[in-house]
Order: C-alpha cells, then sequence, then structure tokens
C-alpha cells in the first residue's frame, strides 16, 4: 500500500546525506512504494546500455539518475531547508506548511 510522503513533484530539495549531500534539485519522480525520490542532477549512476536497433539505441555508457531515499531529502522554501507539516485550513482543506515559517507550501 502507497504511504503518504511529504515531497511532491516539482519540489525543489536538498540532499542531506550520503554522498550527493549538499545537491539541490528538482523531483522528477515520486516513487511511494519504495518510499524514494528522483531527483534532478542527484545521485547519477553509469548504466549499461545495449545497442537496440528497434528503439534507435546506440548503445554505449549512459549517465542516469537513481532514486534516492526519501530521509535523504529536505524541502528548500525560498531557498531555506524547512521540515513539512500538514494544517486543516477553514475551509477544510488539508495543506502542506512550513514547519519554520508557518506558511502554507503551494
Amino acid at each position: 500500500m502507497p504511504t503518504r510522503m511529504k515531497i511532491k513533484k516539482n519540489d525543489q530539495v536538498i540532499v542531506i546525506s550520503g554522498r550527493d549531500k549538499g545537491k539541490r534539485g528538482r523531483v522528477v519522480e515520486v516513487l511511494t512504494q519504495k518510499r524514494k525520490v528522483l531527483v534532478e542532477g542527484v545521485n547519477i549512476l553509469k548504466h549499461f546500455e545495449r545497442p537496440n536497433r528497434q528503439k534507435g539505441v546506440a548503445g554505449g555508457i549512459v549517465d542516469r539518475e537513481a532514486p534516492i531515499d526519501v530521509s535523504n531529502v529536505m524541502l528548500l522554501e525560498n531557498g531555506v531547508p524547512t521540515r513539512v507539516g500538514y494544517q486543516i485550513l477553514q475551509d477544510g482543506r488539508k495543506v502542506r506548511v512550513s514547519k519554520k515559517t508557518g506558511s502554507a507550501l503551494e
């Protein structure tokens, strides 16, 4: 069953641990089943592609982003790392809020 994650697609995040610590990027994909996120320009691995005529792939070594655990990234709000919480507004909507400033996120 997919779990609720506080990081969403297109969020700006910073890596807080691991070999890419300090790198910033945009979340490209959220993998809720595995509790991982795919961040642009972070956790780059070498992937060895085989030639494929039908797909038109020449083959060779390709750099590709690998998923990173969601606990190793932190949301950026105006360039500053912040924790995320939830708040229910007067009209009944549930929104993400910044723990640092208390303001709603999108």
